[in-house]
């Protein structure tokens, strides 16, 4: 049996955890369980204080994949506007570690699944500005369920195919302006981006939240399939 590839999944910080006396480092069992599905080996980045991160570069060359997921909303400051009163930003030093991790794996070329918050923070990370909240309109983005249609001739339509699809969306910001190198490769009915491509570096970025429906959907299984085939090309490759 083949090993499995090592996927690191970016930690959250909690301020509280069942069972445990102190704040933690955690992840949505979900995304873990999807990976696993899948043939990887999902391993937690601790969410070291900021002074740490210089080396993240070196710490994230151990691993096959990387998996950017999701969380609370990411502070406007980081893509340069003020904040609107229905953000509310996560812990500065959650920012800080993600916005690390995105620019180590467009810097090294790590295969990379991101989701949602993760979608934004790579868009950020690229230059792109995000729609603090989305107004009212024919698809809600938040705690619902809704159809995304791949661009065709996109990796994402090879990945999940052509046609429309539903998704489990939880959202409420969206892409403005798309970042420097990335390209849109889905939207939903009305217009709002639901996939970016970086189109160099080893990297899809998806605004739903595909662990939800991973065990029942197709399409959201293919995902976490995907980067797992990528992150073994990479490690037979390195090999």
């Amino acid at each position: 049996m083949s090993v499995r590839p090592l996927i690191l999944v970016v930690g959250r910080r909690a301020t509280t955890v069942s069972g445990l006396r102190f704040s933690a480092t955690v992840a949505a069992e979900a995304v873990c369980e999807a990976v696993f599905a899948d043939g990887g080996e999902p391993l937690v980045l601790h969410g070291a204080d900021r002074g740490q991160l210089p080396d993240l570069s070196q710490r994230l060359s151990g691993f096959a994949g990387v998996v950017l997921p999701g969380g609370s909303d990411l502070d406007p400051a980081h893509y340069g506007q003020d904040r609107h009163p229905k953000t509310t930003p996560d812990h500065d030093e959650q920012d800080a570690l993600d916005l690390a991790v995105a620019r180590a794996v467009l810097e090294v070329g790590l295969p990379t699944l991101a989701i949602c918050r993760g979608l934004q923070v790579v868009n950020a990370v690229c230059g792109g500005t995000l729609i603090q909240h989305i107004p009212p309109g024919p698809v809600e983005h938040l705690d619902a369920l809704h159809e995304v249609t791949a661009v065709a001739g996109s990796r994402l339509a090879a990945v999940v195919g052509p046609q429309p699809f539903t998704v489990s969306s939880y959202h409420h910001q969206a892409v403005d302006r798309v970042g420097r190198g990335l390209r849109v490769t889905a939207r939903a009915a009305d217009g709002c981006v639901e996939a970016l491509e970086h189109t160099s570096a080893d990297l899809l970025a998806v605004q739903w939240h595909p662990e939800d429906l991973a065990a029942t959907s197709r399409q959201d299984a293919a995902l976490f399939a995907d980067l797992i085939d990528r992150a073994r090309n990479r490690k037979e490759v390195a090999a």
